[in-house]
């Protein structure tokens, strides 16, 4: 086994609490790799001797981004919509179908060819575990081909045949697809199950049709994530915590219920609140109050729900700095929503921090400190540190 020291480190965030404040600081620090995993973390001055070092010049190192919401197999183009919104026009959910219809009619490699794309462009920007979601098939041979080539970037797959009714089916009929045939020919490529809980939207599901759709998801054995309150007030969040699901995601319209009902089930390890800020600077809507959120308790996260539609980024860094500047985090916080909340908000222990025995998968940032992350919006400051 051949062990790689990384040294002349800044500042280390591990997220361990042997360490300083919230995100674990370490200054002046090294780590050690073995055979891909954390060995060893700490001072530099009291680093052990390594077969290998590599000398990062004073440069901060974080864990990589943890992304737990994406679209990322898809094909098309809506820059006119994004363009629409600009110019007035409300976001619906309408648009979703045309990318349905274009993703139908895209072979395996086309799809393939964009989504291998999307992910080195997340991944040069630091981000090294992500989450990737069906939704723009609504058949079973769509779906199911979707997730099998997601399943080839990412363990994190998640079946979303219910992210909207297709234009001219009856709604009961696409309920008793996605929960029979469609979900049983994709459940195999699946990790996850996600639904578009909407009830105000024609387009998505409502509490009762998200309840029926999660609970035959997860009688098929996949763990649970629900889209919820990013048009408006819904029953999301109290499926979310009823059902047991890792997460709720938008979470822009929480009554003072939900909020109580999400921080009493954070201390049983209950739904991550996951925010998607790049939507609401994509859609001109209101930000989600992660500061309500954070002050009762509740286990947030950040993603960056990059799709076609509402977000067309990968930028994990954009979602720190946005979190920080239109969401009221501080920075330490927005950090860890990035990490550590995203490892949750995905059930996993092995990412999103920098213990000893976590995969050894490093941002590094070519500035000092973790701050830089906000203080240096959309310049590109964050990559991935590959340790052989």
């Amino acid at each position: 086994m051949t062990s790689h020291l990384v040294t002349g480190i800044g500042e280390l965030v591990t997220h361990d609490p042997r360490f300083d404040g919230p995100l674990g600081l370490v200054p002046d620090a090294a780590l050690v790799v073995e055979d891909g995993l954390v060995a060893w973390v700490g001072p530099a001055a009291a680093a052990p001797a390594a077969d290998r070092a590599t000398d990062v010049g004073g440069r901060a190192v974080l864990p990589g981004f943890v992304d737990p919401h994406t679209h990322l197999v898809f094909a098309g183009d809506r820059a006119d919509e994004f363009a629409a919104r600009m110019a007035g026009a409300p976001y619906t959910g309408g648009g979703i179908a045309r990318t349905v219809t274009a993703t139908r009619a895209a072979s395996d490699d086309e799809l393939r060819t964009r989504l291998a794309a999307l992910v080195a462009e997340a991944r040069a920007q630091g981000t090294t575990t992500l989450e990737v979601k069906s939704g723009y098939g609504l058949d079973v041979a769509t779906e199911e081909r979707l997730l099998r080539l997601a399943r080839e970037v990412t363990p994190e797959t998640t079946f979303l045949g219910a992210h909207v009714v297709p234009p001219g089916v009856d709604r009961a009929e696409y309920v008793a697809l996605v929960t029979g045939p469609m979900l049983a020919a994709c459940a195999p490529h699946a990790r996850w199950a996600d639904v578009f809980c909407e009830p105000g939207s024609a387009h998505a599901f409502d509490g009762d049709e998200a309840r029926t759709v999660l609970t035959a998801a997860a009688a098929a054995g996949l763990g649970l994530r629900v889209h919820g309150h990013q048009l408006g007030p819904g029953p999301g969040a109290r499926i979310a915590v009823e059902l047991g699901a890792a997460s709720v995601d938008h979470c822009t319209y929480l009554s003072d219920d939900d909020v109580t009902a999400l921080a009493d089930a954070a201390a049983h390890g209950g739904p991550v609140a996951t925010l998607l800020p790049g939507v609401e600077l994509s859609t001109r809507s209101p930000f989600p109050d992660a500061r309500r959120l954070l002050d009762a308790g509740v286990e947030v996260a950040l993603a960056s729900d990059c799709n076609p539609g509402t977000c067309f980024s990968t930028s994990m860094p954009l979602m720190v700095a946005l979190a920080v500047t239109q969401m009221r985090m501080t920075v330490a916080e927005a950090v860890r929503a990035a990490t550590l909340g995203g490892a949750h908000a995905l059930r996993r222990q092995d990412v999103g921090h920098l213990r000893a025995g976590a995969r050894a998968d490093l941002c590094v940032l070519d500035a000092p400190t973790h701050e830089h992350l906000a203080y240096r919006p959309g310049v590109p400051i964050a990559r991935p540190l590959t340790v052989a």
